[in-house]
């Protein structure tokens, strides 16, 4: 049989688990100085709470790039959005989601990233891969950080 698909966008989720609370884990997240420990190489600016606009600064592309926060509802999930090269929404953003979800009664905590809302083309499919391996990368960063107070990030790209 044969089935016309008709794909609108792209997107992917990444997941990991983390040994810590979900409290602790959306903490670090959520707080500009604990991710600019870990995971904006360049600095956060702004804590991730419902309505505010942040920026995020990585040292492998300089400049800032401005953050919308759509949602935050600690410690269970936060919602932004930021530009999205190639990007399927009006707006021109991709939407990223955390999810931090208590395993192992409350102990440890499940993490899942989603982003989504890249045109189904060749230019968004490199946009959402680029992306992909960027969010597994602050995952592995996050995991390391909040266990063992380590930034692996630092001096890994340049």
């Amino acid at each position: 049989m044969n089935d016309e698909m008709n794909l609108t966008e792209l997107s992917f989720s990444v997941s990991g688990r983390v040994a810590r609370t979900p409290e602790e884990v959306y903490e670090a997240v959520a707080d500009p100085a604990q991710l600019s420990r870990y995971f904006t190489t360049g600095g956060a600016q702004g804590r991730l709470e419902s309505g505010t606009k942040v920026a995020w600064d990585f040292a492998d592309f300089p400049g800032a790039f401005p953050v919308t926060v759509v949602e935050a509802d600690a410690p269970r999930r936060i919602v932004v959005e930021w530009d999205g090269k190639a990007s399927a929404r009006e707006n021109g953003a991709t939407r990223v989601t955390f999810e931090f979800e208590p395993i192992d009664d409350g102990s440890r905590t499940l993490v899942t990233i989603t982003e989504s809302s890249w045109l189904p083309t060749p230019e968004g499919a490199t946009a959402a891969f680029g992306n992909c391996e960027g969010w597994t990368m602050m995952l592995t960063a996050l995991k390391v950080w909040v266990e063992h107070g380590i930034n692996v990030r630092e001096g890994f790209y340049r």
